[in-house]
């Protein structure tokens, strides 16, 4: 069993991964910006990081020792049209969701690529292969961790080190309806959320979404297995919205979408 880093573990994916590695017999160090949020937990080692600042990550490793894995989970999302979201939002996402990983990254590969072994999984999203409107920066943080670790993927593996991207569609998580929003109250994009919020109970077929389990899951296989295989799609929604994209050309895709979710915008 080996020894392994989760950011983001105070909700979500992030403590579901750490309750299902630790019953797989692995030594998690759990992390968080606060914490106390962490006091629960029934793990190796309890560490506060804030993977948006330098200082924080390099400390957090440090404590951590050698570590056979890391899970780069920590991340958020903004809603809001291109248009109209500001830059101070999408500069923010982007600190977190993008180079907070690549700070992860750059902390913990020497010393796998030394060693020859260990194991990175990104936690991206359906939003990382298809972007959906309304969430197009947060989609834009995504795309660059699927990018960063496509790339990632070829430059380690040749040390040993394996890299995955864990990519959930629609799971419940605390993540879910607290997203800061943006010029959505009125026109001209009103309706466009609206109708994309309804979207939403059609895409899981009008039930509750699961929980982040299955997720947490399919992070704990990426972290086990040797298989050289690098994305993990994650959910029914992913699998049938990820099968159309690489089968329809854009148009074909658009109208299949619109037709699934009663999108008229």
């Amino acid at each position: 069993m080996g020894r392994i880093l989760i950011t983001g573990c105070s909700t979500g994916f992030g403590r579901a991964a750490t309750v299902e590695l630790t019953k797989r017999g692995h030594d998690v160090v759990a992390t968080a910006r606060k914490p106390e949020t962490l006091e629960d937990l029934d793990v190796a080692e309890r560490i506060r990081l804030d993977v948006d600042d330098d200082g924080s990550v390099k400390d957090a490793v440090a404590k951590a020792g050698t570590l056979d894995a890391l899970v780069n989970n920590a991340g958020f999302g903004v809603v809001g049209p291109i248009e109209k979201l500001p830059l101070v939002e999408a500069k923010r996402l982007f600190d977190t969701n993008v180079f907070g990983t690549l700070r992860m990254i750059q902390a913990v590969a020497p010393g796998m690529r030394e060693r020859g072994s260990g194991t990175i999984v990104n936690v991206t999203s359906l939003a990382g292969r298809v972007a959906p409107p309304l969430g197009g920066v947060y989609a834009a943080s995504k795309w660059a961790v699927e990018g960063m670790s496509e790339a990632l993927y070829y430059e380690l593996g040749h040390f040993g080190v394996r890299v995955r991207l864990v990519e959930p569609g629609f799971f419940a998580t605390e993540f879910q309806g607290k997203e800061p929003r943006h010029a959505l109250d009125g026109p001209p994009y009103d309706e466009l959320d609206e109708q994309w919020q309804e979207s939403f109970e059609k895409l899981r077929g009008g039930g509750e979404p699961q929980g982040p389990e299955p997720v947490a899951a399919v992070i704990a296989d990426a972290v086990e297995s040797t298989e050289r295989r690098l994305r993990w799609p994650v959910g029914d929604d992913a699998d049938m919205v990820l099968a159309a994209r690489t089968s329809l050309d854009d148009e074909a895709f658009e109208d299949a979408m619109r037709s699934v979710l009663g999108l008229t915008w």
